[in-house]
């Protein structure tokens, strides 16, 4: 039986049994102090013998109504379910754009009414999100094969070519098709969250990239300095050291000459907080919002000799610090440059600071 026909049995059976319950009540409670003598007219006999059928009548027309209103008000119930079931139904079609924008005063149906719909618009984004960077995927690994062709192709037709240069080049071409599926491989791995999780402290990871990059910041004459006490966190050493690099990494290639960055970590009794803040050009707000893009570089990134880039260096940190349940906030410093603070949760939530 659907839903509806068993709302509608229950329904029924409710008003039956009350109507039965009430007539039972009436002819034991009631019936009883009339006498049933020859003398008595009339007596309890003639009573029951008037009564029991307009009962059966009652009862019967209990039925058809308990039977009707159940049938009415079980479809009034289920309405909102068929909405949810329809959109549910086209959803699983492929269809993500429809709502059910269900009316009425909020109640358990609104409140699961509205949550399909906020599930369906997060699909609908995702989904959107997930096309656009296959696309743009198939486009950057396409790339570099393009470019090693067309250098095979015209060292073919050089009788003149330089094998020493040709070997070269096509080296770099390799070694950038090599860190573009690392890149995508390391944002595929954060997004399923498959790692483990340990004890971590971040001030530690910070010095430890700071030290890695020291020779590309001397090389670029951009200073960086890390400052801050211990902010341990639960996650994935190996992945938040990635986070840590890819942002140090990017405030130094995103720099100029004479500039500074400083990364610094702070705690307090709720959160952790890794805050990466360089010197660099004004960025709009549009540009801010496009950051974190796959796939988006800026022009110095893609020309300098220091590092060819991939642009997935801030959607990787961004993806790492949800994976671990945190965020990763983007802000254009007032002189220009980038501020970039990664909140995560504190390991233990209410201790001191």
């Amino acid at each position: 039986m659907t839903a509806r026909m068993k709302l509608t049995l229950s329904y029924a059976l409710v008003v039956v049994l009350s109507g039965a319950a009430l007539l039972v009540v009436v002819g034991l409670f009631l019936l009883r102090y009339v006498p049933d003598t020859v003398d008595f007219f009339p007596n309890r006999t003639d009573l029951l013998r008037a009564f029991v059928p307009m009962a059966a009548f009652a009862m019967v027309v209990l039925l058809i109504i308990g039977w009707a209103g159940g049938w009415v008000l079980a479809g009034r119930m289920l309405a909102p379910l068929d909405r949810i079931g329809h959109a549910a139904q086209l959803a699983a079609q492929g269809s993500l754009s429809h709502r059910v924008h269900l009316e009425g005063p909020r109640d358990e149906f609104r409140d699961l009414a509205d949550v399909f719909d906020s599930m369906l618009e997060q699909l609908e984004q995702n989904m959107a999100e997930q096309q656009r960077f296959a696309s743009n995927a198939s486009h950057e690994l396409r790339t570099p094969l393009a470019i090693s062709q067309t250098m095979l192709d015209v060292a073919r037709n050089d009788p003149d070519r330089d094998v020493d240069a040709l070997i070269s080049k096509l080296q770099e071409v390799n070694t950038r098709a090599i860190d573009l599926t690392e890149a995508l491989l390391l944002l595929s791995r954060a997004d399923r969250r498959a790692f483990t999780r340990e004890i971590v402290d971040l001030s530690l990871l910070a010095e430890e990239a700071v030290e890695t990059l020291l020779p590309l910041a001397e090389r670029r004459t951009v200073g960086i300095e890390v400052t801050g006490g211990a902010a341990k966190v639960v996650g994935n050493a190996p992945l938040l050291q990635q986070l840590i690099t890819n942002l140090v990494h990017n405030a130094i290639v995103h720099n100029h000459a004479g500039g500074f960055v400083t990364v610094r970590t702070h705690a307090d009794a709720h959160a952790v907080a890794l805050v990466v803040e360089n010197t660099g050009a004004p960025l709009s707000p549009y540009e801010i919002g496009a950051l974190v893009e796959p796939f988006q570089r800026g022009g110095e990134r893609t020309r300098s000799d220091d590092h060819v880039g991939v642009g997935l260096g801030l959607a990787i940190a961004e993806r790492i610090a949800q994976a671990h349940d945190g965020a990763l906030v983007l802000t254009a410093r007032p002189g220009g440059g980038l501020n970039v603070t990664v909140w995560l949760r504190h390991p233990f939530p209410g201790a001191p600071a």
